[in-house]
């Protein structure tokens, strides 16, 4: 599935099923919220936190889908095109950082 073909996709759901988009900021505010599930399975299955019960059935691949499921839904209804943002933002990371990480002490 491309970025393109997941917008699309997602469009189709939200105004099918979902019946239509939650507000952009109501959106923003669900973006933090799975963004801090994300958090939370890292650091108890990558970090040193103890993991709950309850944590020990969440995925981290599913966590993350509904980070871009709701990214997806803000770029929608933002007319905000994301492959063309990607391919912009990699042309921008490119000349911004050519040199920049070979070069760094710390990465080596």
């Amino acid at each position: 599935m491309t970025i393109k073909e997941a917008q699309e996709q997602i469009d189709g759901w939200i105004q099918t099923v979902g019946v239509r988009y939650f507000s952009e900021l109501t959106n923003m505010a669900i973006l933090t919220e799975e963004v801090g599930e994300v958090a939370r399975i890292m650091a108890r299955q990558y970090g040193e936190q103890s993991s709950k019960e309850s944590d020990k059935k969440k995925e981290l691949a599913d966590e993350l889908a509904d980070v871009m499921w709701v990214l997806l839904c803000i770029a929608n209804q933002t007319g905000v095109d994301m492959t063309t943002a990607l391919e912009k933002n990699f042309e921008k990371k490119n000349i911004r950082d050519a040199n920049r990480h070979k070069n760094n002490e710390k990465l080596q």
